[in-house]
């Protein structure tokens, strides 16, 4: 796998806007990621041409759109990019894509949601691609979460210390206040506290593998397209899934699994991974949970594959970051999720 070259404070970031123009509508939210950034992590930011555009203009030029990302990787002084907030339909960007030069010059490249298209993309083609917040989801709320999300931030982007185990947060929150009232730029909904942290619902034994995945919906829109891993491409993967705010039911989330079992992909990966599920009560974790086994256990067969759920990932307040291309390790009797080594260059 291509890694990129370390961060650190002083790294020259592209923000883009692969999908929505949410920062086009919600100004003061999105200046206030851009200022994060600046002030926490110290970044140096460079705007490219679609990160303020107006959603309809951004809608009806996806080739805009990737030339954006094709720059930022031709652009030897730019370190890394993060997205501004995810979208629906960034899969029409993947045709413009220059995969020569980013494969070619790896940077760091990071959002979630609807930035799953390029990034589980890419990373099939050998690049390090990062699972984590973006500007307006997660880096605008950066200073009203809990404090070990900065840390977090820091280790992973900035950190030479890997082994790196993860720890859930104390709290979780599931969205933002009303980014139409200015007074409210920054803000979360409601906390609840991580009591039980996440949870491995089977396993026994400590495996070892590379991260792939996304939002699981996003993940639909590549099935059957070129887009889509080869059959070689499954062995020592971990998958990781999440769900985003259309907040699809057991029901729906067990007929997308369905498919991945039916690929045989159950007896070819060394794990599972599912992010907490926005919105979902307690009594609908349940049933998300019991659908969960039910398809890769009671129907595919696979009851010894590690399966955790709960993680702190996606559509969720606050993220970790979990890079996609280097080695983890999932153990269900220590209930630990470990990064094995640095997703940057030495």
């Amino acid at each position: 796998m291509k890694k990129a070259r370390r961060l650190q404070p002083g790294s020259k970031i592209a923000i883009l806007s692969p999908s929505s123009g949410l920062p086009f509508l919600f100004p003061e939210n999105y200046e206030l990621g851009l200022q994060n950034l600046r002030d926490v992590l110290e970044f140096e930011i460079v705007e490219m041409p679609t990160a303020r555009m107006a959603p309809d203009e951004l809608y009806q030029n996806p080739q805009l759109r990737a030339e954006d990302i094709n720059h930022c990787f031709k652009d030897d002084s730019i370190d890394g990019i993060i997205t501004s907030i995810g979208g629906y339909e960034s899969i029409r960007i993947l045709p413009y894509l220059d995969l020569d030069v980013i494969v070619n010059n790896p940077k760091m490249i990071m959002g979630f949601s609807d930035a799953t298209t390029f990034l589980s993309y890419l990373n099939q083609l050998g690049l390090v691609t990062f699972y984590g917040p973006g500007v307006l989801a997660g880096l605008a709320q950066m200073k009203n979460l809990p404090s070990t999300y900065i840390d977090h931030l820091k280790s992973i982007l900035f950190g030479e210390a890997f082994p790196y185990t993860y720890k859930p947060y104390e709290l979780w929150t599931h969205g933002y206040q009303d980014w139409n009232n200015p007074e409210m730029v920054g803000q979360c909904k409601e906390f609840y506290p991580n009591e039980t942290g996440w949870k491995f619902l089977q396993g026994n034994t400590t495996q070892q593998g590379y991260l792939w995945g996304g939002c699981i919906e996003v993940l639909e829109f590549m099935k059957a397209t070129k887009y889509w891993p080869e059959e070689d491409f499954w062995q020592d993967k971990i998958l990781i899934f999440e769900t985003s705010e259309e907040k699809p039911s057991p029901n729906h989330v067990g007929y997308m699994l369905r498919n991945y079992g039916v690929q045989g992909l159950f007896s070819k990966v060394k794990g599972v991974m599912f992010g907490r599920a926005k919105d979902y009560t307690p009594e609908e974790n349940v049933e998300l949970h019991e659908m969960i086994v039910k398809v890769i256990k009671g129907e595919f067969g696979a009851d010894e594959l590690p399966i955790v759920v709960g993680v702190d990932f996606g559509h969720t307040d606050p993220k970790i970051i979990l890079p996609m291309g280097v080695k983890f390790e999932i153990n269900p009797q220590t209930n630990e999720i470990v990064l094995l080594e640095s997703p940057f260059q030495k």
